[in-house]
C-alpha cells in the first residue's frame, strides 16, 4: 500500500471516528449532578415535544354498558423518545378534576341547621360542563419534570372528561384506574388510539418505571395506586392527600365537614367531579349516588361501618411496595394532617423507603424541587443517591422560615417527644387551670351550647358561659410540641345528643396575627355517643357521665415564650359541625378529664418552660 493510499484510510477513518463521536455526541441522555436530575437543553424545547392521548383498557365496568371501561390517557415526551429511541421513566397524575368541575351554586351543599341525629331537606345536583380538548388533558408538572428527562403522563378518573365508567370517590375503581395505565407503561394492558377504537398503541418509550405525585385528590390517587401494588410503580409523592373519606367527613363518630366546605359530603363531591359521558350520568348517579352513597354515608349518626372502612387506605396498604415521600400542612383544616401522618407511620412500619414534609401554612405545598428530585431520581433513573438511607426522615418548615427552607429531624414525630398529661383546675367560664398536678376534688363545670358564637369568639372572651378553657402558666421559653396531643373528657349532658369541640389555642389572641400559627395550635371533634364505639352509638341519659377519648390533628410547633397554652372545650363548631338550636347544657369533670401534650423534652422540659 502506498504512503498516499495509507494517508487516505487514515483520513477515512478519523472522519468516521469523529462522525460516530458526534453523533454520540449529540444523543441526548439525562444528566445528574449531586444526586438530582438536571435540566438537559435537548429537552428543554416545548415546541418540539411529542402530545398525544390514548384509551387504556381496565378491568371494569362501572357505567353499566356491558364494556370494560377505558380511561383518556394523555403523554408528554420529549422528541429524542421517537428519534433517537431513547428510554425514559414516567411521571404519572391523575385526576377527577381535569374536565372541570361544578359550579358552587345555591343548594349544593347539605343543610347543616338541623338539630342532631335529624335529617336535611333535599340539596341541589348541579351538572359538570365539561372542559377540555384533545390530546391535552392537563399541563401540570410538565415544565418541571420533561426538561429532567422524565415523560410526563396524565389521565382522567373514571366517570370524568373523556374516560368510562363512574366516579366513586374512593371505590375500587379508583385504584384500579391508575393501575391499568401503570401496567400499559410497563407493557402489560391494552392502550387504544380511540374510546371504542381497536388500533392498539404502546409505550415503547417507556423504561417501565412509573413515580406518581399531586396534590389533594390528586395526591390520593398515588396511594389508590400503590396499594394495590402493581409492579412498576416506584414511587410516590401524594401531597396533602386525602386518605379516608370516614375521617374527611366525619370525626370520632362525628359529623363533620372539611374546613371551607361546610356542609359537604361524599356526595357532593360525587357530583362536583361528574363530567364524563353525559348519555352515562343518569345511570351513574342513580347507582352511585342516590343508592350506594344513600344507603351507607349515614349523616344521622355519623357512625363508621364497612363502606366507609373500603374507603380508608390505611385499610388497604398490605400490598404497598413503593417508597414513599409524604407532605402535608400542619394548619390544612381541610385535608387535615392526621390523613398523612398514618399513612406514613403505617409506610415506616412496614419498612417501606419513606420520608415526610411538613410545612406550617394551609391546604396543598410541594415538598422543595430539591427533594422531591432526589427521590424521582433514585427510584425513577436508579442513581444511588442515599436518599433513602438520610439519618433524617423528617423535614419540617418552622413558623417563620420559608416554606422552601425546612429544618431536617430525625423523624416524626421528634423522636425526643414525651406525652405530658396535663389535668384541669376550676374556672374554666373565665380561664381555668391545666398543671401537672393531680386534681382530686370532683368538680364539674357547666357550659351551654350556641354556635352563634364563632371558636375565634370563644377563645377571645374573658368570660364566657358558652365554652370552657384552661390554660397554662405564661412560658418562660419556647415551647416545642411535635405529634398528636390526645383529650380525655368526662362529661354529661342534658340531651340524647352533642357536638364536642376541641381547639388548643395560643392565647392572648392576636387579631393582627399575619401567620397562620399565631392563634389556633391544633383541633380536635368527637360525637360523645360513640365514646364506646364508632360502629354504633347510644344516646345519652341526661345527668350521666361519659368519658370520651380522642386525638386532636397532629402538629409541630414552637410556642413562643410569653404566650399561654389554652384548651379551649365547646359544643358546636360554626365552622365545621351540624348547627342544632342553641340551649344543649354539658358538664365536664374536671378531676376525670386531662390534656395530653406530645412536649419535646417531656416533662422536665414542660417544668423548665413554664413558671
Amino acid at each position: 500500500m502506498t504512503s498516499k493510499s495509507c494517508s487516505f484510510l487514515i483520513a477515512a477513518l478519523t472522519f468516521t471516528l469523529f462522525s460516530c463521536a458526534q453523533n454520540a455526541k449529540e444523543k441526548a441522555v439525562p444528566v445528574f449532578k449531586d444526586g438530582e436530575a438536571q435540566i438537559v437543553e435537548a429537552f428543554n424545547n416545548p415546541g418540539q415535544w411529542l402530545r398525544h392521548d390514548l384509551w387504556v383498557e381496565t378491568e371494569f365496568d362501572t357505567d353499566g354498558d356491558g364494556e370494560l371501561d377505558r380511561m383518556h390517557v394523555s403523554v408528554t415526551r420529549p422528541k429524542q423518545t421517537e428519534t433517537e429511541d431513547l428510554k425514559l421513566p414516567v411521571i404519572y397524575v391523575t385526576s377527577p378534576y381535569f374536565a372541570g368541575v361544578a359550579e358552587d351554586v345555591q343548594g349544593i351543599m347539605w343543610d347543616v341547621k338541623r338539630e342532631l341525629g335529624g335529617t336535611s331537606k333535599a340539596r341541589v345536583h348541579p351538572e359538570v360542563k365539561r372542559r377540555g380538548q384533545r390530546p391535552i388533558i392537563s399541563n401540570s408538572h410538565i415544565k418541571k419534570w420533561v426538561p429532567r428527562g422524565y415523560i410526563v403522563v396524565h389521565s382522567s378518573s373514571p366517570g370524568t372528561g373523556l374516560s368510562d365508567g363512574a366516579p366513586t370517590v374512593g371505590g375500587s375503581n379508583e385504584s384500579l384506574a391508575p393501575k391499568a395505565v401503570i401496567e400499559w407503561l410497563c407493557g402489560r394492558a391494552k392502550g387504544y388510539t380511540e374510546r371504542n377504537g381497536n388500533e392498539e398503541v404502546k409505550a415503547y418509550w417507556s423504561t417501565g418505571k412509573v413515580g406518581m405525585t399531586g396534590t389533594s385528590y390528586n395526591g390520593t390517587l398515588p396511594l389508590a395506586a400503590a396499594t394495590t401494588g402493581v409492579e412498576g410503580l416506584e414511587i410516590i409523592i401524594p401531597i396533602a392527600p386525602n386518605t379516608s373519606y370516614y375521617h374527611y367527613y366525619r370525626s370520632y363518630g362525628l359529623v363533620r365537614s372539611p374546613g371551607g366546605y361546610l356542609g359537604e359530603d361524599i356526595d357532593v363531591l360525587y357530583d362536583f367531579i361528574h363530567s364524563g359521558d353525559e348519555d352515562k350520568r343518569a345511570y351513574n348517579n342513580k347507582l352511585v349516588r342516590d343508592t350506594e352513597m344513600m344507603d351507607h354515608m349515614d349523616r344521622q349518626t355519623g357512625d363508621y361501618n364497612d363502606w366507609w372502612a373500603g374507603r380508608d387506605y390505611l385499610n388497604q396498604m398490605d400490598n404497598m411496595k413503593a417508597a414513599l415521600l409524604m407532605a402535608h400542612g400542619f394548619n390544612d383544616w381541610n385535608v387535615m394532617p392526621e390523613h398523612s401522618y398514618r399513612i406514613y407511620k403505617a409506610a415506616k412500619e412496614k419498612g417501606l423507603p419513606h420520608q415526610i414534609y411538613y410545612h406550617q401554612n394551609g391546604h396543598g405545598g410541594p415538598p422543595p424541587v430539591a427533594i422531591m428530585n432526589k427521590w424521582f431520581t433514585k427510584y425513577l433513573h436508579g442513581i444511588d443517591n442515599g436518599v433513602d438511607k438520610e439519618k433524617n426522615k423528617a423535614y419540617i418548615v418552622r413558623e417563620y422560615d420559608d416554606q422552601q427552607q425546612p429544618t431536617a429531624y430525625l423523624d416524626y414525630p421528634n423522636p425526643s417527644a414525651q406525652d405530658v398529661a396535663l389535668k384541669l383546675t376550676p374556672g374554666g367560664i373565665t380561664s381555668g387551670g391545666l398543671t401537672l398536678e393531680d386534681n382530686i376534688v370532683e368538680i364539674g363545670e357547666t357550659f351551654s351550647d350556641d354556635v352563634s358564637f364563632s371558636g375565634k369568639d370563644l377563645a377571645k372572651a374573658k368570660s364566657s358561659k358558652h365554652r370552657l378553657l384552661y390554660v397554662t402558666p405564661k412560658l418562660k421559653s419556647d415551647l416545642h410540641i411535635s405529634g398528636v396531643p390526645k383529650v380525655k373528657i368526662t362529661l354529661s349532658c342534658n340531651k340524647p345528643a352533642a357536638n364536642l369541640s376541641v381547639w388548643l389555642v395560643s392565647l392572648p389572641w392576636n387579631d393582627s396575627a399575619k401567620k397562620i400559627t399565631d392563634n389556633i395550635i391544633t383541633r380536635g371533634w368527637a360525637d360523645p355517643k360513640n365514646h364506646k364505639s364508632l360502629t354504633n352509638e347510644e344516646d345519652l341519659v341526661p345527668g350521666r357521665y361519659y368519658t370520651v377519648n380522642f386525638e386532636l390533628q397532629p402538629d409541630d410547633q414552637i410556642i413562643k415564650a410569653g404566650q399561654q397554652i389554652g384548651l379551649m372545650i365547646f359544643s358546636s363548631d360554626q365552622e365545621f359541625t351540624i348547627h342544632p338550636e342553641p340551649g344543649t347544657q354539658l358538664t365536664v369533670q374536671l378531676d376525670k378529664t386531662t390534656l395530653t401534650l406530645p412536649v419535646v423534652g417531656g416533662e422536665e422540659a414542660y417544668k423548665k418552660f413554664v413558671n
